[in-house]
């Protein structure tokens, strides 16, 4: 039997994009089909989502959607089946999806999304053309009152599965923004979408789940904790029944190093010679030394605190130290941004950065890096790892979250089994990460070691196989009646 599932987000791959809930959005649905789940994404209409979705059909319309009037357009991209909420006073603007030109948050955010759950709540209740739907599968606080606006409306009652991708993102607004949601007056409590005195999305979405999943299990145990529950782990302790972690997957057909069009050199683990080729064109593009027996370390992500930037660059003498390389792509914080800009300057040869958000770059350097480092705080899952591992650039994380999950540790132990996929450290220390990338400088001088390490990385399923599968399970659960 095929199960109807609306998916509810704010994002998704190759649509829009601003970090890994985009990936996995839009990669979850076709992970998903083989176990007869039929997955139906629901997105704002942003510019950018108008451009690619082609031949788009209105199913319904609203008069007045928290200030204006919208459509429902049903699209396909990519063979995704797409249900657009189409509000130009809400969406049709320049600038990120939360963010406007000027790097501030939309001052309307909260009616924004508001309105998106507003309208997938009724959605899911009433179908959408001919599709029915048997759940909701709502991600992050930007669809955290989905399950608020189906409890508190009369008609068909619709479970709600909702997806925490990082609790440090609550969506939380002040209380005067209340009257405005269209909730009943019961809703602002602490069994509700109340939350420190104001409106907490994010917190909604946690109260009114009937299952909530959140993207690996050590950080769904990290985030029941008062060390990584962000203020939210008293609540997810008392619905621990209902919480579970599954781990994010890659999309293996967008990334496969033996087939990748933006890689210099394709290559396969089987044949990894060729990575050599891409690390040659790494650190052209990048300013470094062409130096093939420098090991080249690069990092890929947001600048900012979480993701421990500030950790690499105070870790960096170490690095230099053994004869390595780093190259540093993304954006973010304006001091982070600016402190790799100084590295750089300073280590000419040696440091690049290149202070952009570029998918081919991201490709060319999980390709043609000796080593990823994710020196994250924290992480609830990370895709920068499962990339690396794929595409034989074993990785230095942290150990935290989804990084814990997904990578073995090059250990005595591990060596000797011949497991180890990469190497970890402890979190928030640039001593430990310092240590760790002496450790795998190292390794990766024993030639014949770091072969077996990256053979390893290669061979990890890094798939949505597993995962999907268990998100298929827990759907036929919550729909399957009480014994």
């Amino acid at each position: 039997m095929t199960l109807g599932v609306l998916a509810v987000a704010s994002e998704a791959a190759p649509l829009v994009k601003t970090g890994g809930l985009a990936d996995v959005v839009g990669a979850l649905p076709a992970a998903l089909a083989p176990h007869g789940i039929a997955v139906t994404t629901l997105l704002p209409c942003y510019p950018a989502v108008r451009a690619a979705a082609k031949g788009a059909r209105a199913l319904r319309s609203w008069p007045a959607l928290f200030g204006g009037p919208a459509r429902l357009l049903a699209a396909r991209h990519e063979g995704l089946p797409l249900l657009l909420l189409d509000a130009p006073h809400l969406y049709d603007r320049p600038g990120g999806p939360y963010l406007g030109p000027d790097g501030r948050d939309w001052p309307d955010n909260a009616l924004r999304f508001a309105a998106l759950s507003l309208a997938a709540a009724e959605v899911a209740r009433e179908g959408a053309g001919r599709a029915r739907f048997d759940l909701v599968h709502a991600h992050d606080w930007q669809a955290g009152l989905v399950g608020a606006y189906l409890r508190h409306a009369p008609g068909r009652r619709v479970p709600v599965v909702f997806s925490i991708h990082n609790l440090a993102f609550q969506g939380h607004f002040p209380a005067g923004i209340f009257p405005a949601l269209g909730l009943p007056p019961e809703a602002f409590a602490t069994e509700g979408v109340e939350y420190y005195g104001g409106v907490g999305f994010l917190k909604a979405g946690i109260w009114y789940a009937d299952r909530i999943t959140t993207v690996s299990p050590t950080y769904a145990a990290e985030i029941a904790t008062p060390e990584g529950g962000m203020g939210l782990d008293g609540l997810l302790r008392a619905r621990s029944a209902v919480l579970c972690g599954i781990l994010n997957g890659l999309d293996t057909r967008i990334w496969d190093p033996a087939t990748d069009p933006l890689l210099p050199a394709r290559f396969s683990a089987a044949d990894p010679a060729p990575r050599a080729a891409n690390k040659r064109a790494l650190q052209a593009r990048f300013g470094l030394a062409q130096d093939a027996a420098a090991p080249l370390f690069a990092f890929i992500g947001r600048l900012a605190w979480q993701k421990g930037v500030d950790l690499l660059l105070a870790a960096l003498p170490a690095l230099l130290d053994w004869g390595g390389q780093l190259a540093l792509l993304g954006t973010g914080e304006a001091a982070l941004e600016q402190a790799a800009r100084d590295a750089a300057a300073a280590h000419p040869g040696r440091v690049g950065a290149a202070i952009a958000f570029e998918e081919p770059l991201a490709h060319l350097l999980h390709g043609g890096a000796d080593c990823v480092v994710v020196p994250s705080r924290f992480e609830p899952c990370g895709l920068t790892q499962l990339c690396a591992l794929r595409y034989g650039a074993p990785p230095l994380v942290s150990r935290v979250g989804g990084l814990a999950d997904t990578v073995v540790d090059a250990n005595e132990a591990a060596l000797a089994a011949g497991v180890a996929t990469g190497l970890m450290v402890a979190p928030g220390s640039a001593e430990a990460l310092s240590a760790g990338l002496r450790r795998a400088a190292a390794l990766w001088r024993d030639r014949a070691a770091w072969a077996r390490i990256q053979a390893n990385a290669m061979a990890a399923d890094v798939s949505w196989g597993r995962s999907a599968a268990r998100y298929a399970a827990l759907f036929r659960g919550l729909l399957a009646p009480p014994p």
